[in-house]
């Protein structure tokens, strides 16, 4: 008899698993279930899309099977008769569920928050309503930190907005750049043509007829604007997970199988919480290629096999005001950044740890190197610029070689 596999969730995460069960089970039944209303496109290359260097037809994935979706929204679970129940009442069989929710943009409460002009980067839609009000928009702000902060700051410049970007603390993203890479970033940013604002936090967006005029700060400064956009962090979405009382810490506790505290629930993506052997702790990832990792090793064991999930280094190549960045391993500066509420996307927490570190720099043009170190062997790295480095610095720390 053919098992049904449930997977609540569109995005990599779920995709990755669904394959992975084809290959393992080719006659099982495989069902995915998403409010996404697009089929399945790359949510890193929405920063290009927004730049203009990518049309959006490039955005949008080929999947290797064809399985079925449906856009629905999963309202309850039931582990006990095996069901999960959608938003139109409709009840669905499963023998093994995966919950690959994902994560969603926090939202300011601030006074002005709901008013039109208010944009998040979280899919598609929103880079879309970013691109209309373009058209129109004379003037910006952001507010955040982290990468998409900075996507956005270059994507509403490149439309050719205004754009001012207020940042609350002394400096951009101080839990993971240091001041030297927070100053190249910054300094990159202002030739580009965005204004920056430290020690600046928002007050109030004000509205006139329903739509953004200005934002006010605490310290009663006010800056025109038409568009305001919001970038302080990502939050796994743990409604199911809570109403399946499922033990859950800042996302969804899973063993080394993905396996959730109930049995034939399986978890991965956004909000997942898998151990970390390097630093021996439970972390979330942001990370779209650890998202699809652990979709594809969920969805082995969920067609029976025993697969156990071995987390990598944290490892994200992005690009930083036109700059190829590297950031591995325990890169981070340990220091709270007041920009930013949750874990930022596209970051992993394992980050965010205080190794000694050391510099090597070129002066002659913009290639930097920060090694993060312990003891005995390398615990991080950031590779700003030439990453012919990135490759061997990735499996010397991948592989804990010891380096007295």
């Amino acid at each position: 008899m053919s098992q049904n596999y449930v997977i609540v969730g569109t995005g990599v995460a779920g995709v990755a698993a669904a394959e992975s069960i084809h290959r393992q089970d080719p006659s099982g039944n495989i069902l995915l279930i998403g409010n996404e209303p697009h089929n399945f496109y790359s949510r890193p290359g929405l920063a290009y899309y927004l730049t203009g260097e990518l049309p959006e037809k490039q955005l949008f994935l080929p999947q290797t099977q064809p399985f079925r979706t449906i856009q629905a929204r999963v309202t309850a679970v039931d582990p006990h008769n095996r069901r999960v129940t959608l938003d139109n009442g409709q009840q669905l069989p499963f023998d093994k569920l995966l919950l690959a929710t994902g994560s969603q943009a926090v939202q300011l409460a601030l006074p002005g928050a709901d008013l039109e002009g208010v944009v998040k980067l979280d899919n598609l839609d929103d880079a879309r309503r970013i691109l209309k009000l373009c058209k129109r928009a004379k003037r910006a702000i952001v507010v955040g930190g982290g990468i998409t902060a900075l996507e956005l700051a270059e994507g509403l410049r490149a439309r050719n907005v205004k754009t001012t970007y207020l940042l609350r603390s002394n400096r951009y993203w101080r839990s993971v750049l240091d001041e030297t890479e927070a100053q190249i970033v910054e300094e990159r940013l202002r030739h580009d043509g965005v204004q920056l604002r430290h020690n600046c936090q928002l007050a109030q967006i004000i509205g006139k007829k329903g739509k953004v005029a200005a934002v006010e700060t605490t310290t009663g400064e006010q800056f025109k604007a038409d568009i305001v956009a919001i970038a302080v962090g990502v939050r796994p979405n743990l409604e199911l997970a809570k109403s399946l009382e499922l033990k859950i810490d800042r996302g969804i506790l899973v063993d080394e199988y993905l396996q959730t505290s109930i049995p034939n629930i399986f978890a991965a993506g956004d909000v997942a919480q898998v151990f970390d052997p390097f630093s021996g702790q439970a972390v979330l990832d942001t990370l779209w290629p650890t998202a699809r990792a652990q979709g594809a090793t969920a969805g082995l064991n969920m067609a029976g096999a025993r697969h156990p999930y071995k987390k990598e280094v944290a490892l994200n190549v992005t690009r930083l005001t036109g700059l190829t960045t590297a950031i591995i391993g325990a890169a981070g500066q340990n220091i709270a950044d007041d920009d930013i509420v949750g874990i930022v996307r596209g970051e992993s927490e394992a980050w965010q740890q205080l190794p000694d570190s050391i510099v090597a720099q070129s002066h002659f043009e913009i290639n930097r190197i920060r090694l993060m170190l312990g003891r005995k062997r390398l615990r991080g790295a950031l590779v700003m610029g030439d990453q012919k480095l990135t490759h061997p610095l990735h499996q010397l720390i991948a592989h804990q070689t010891d380096i007295t």
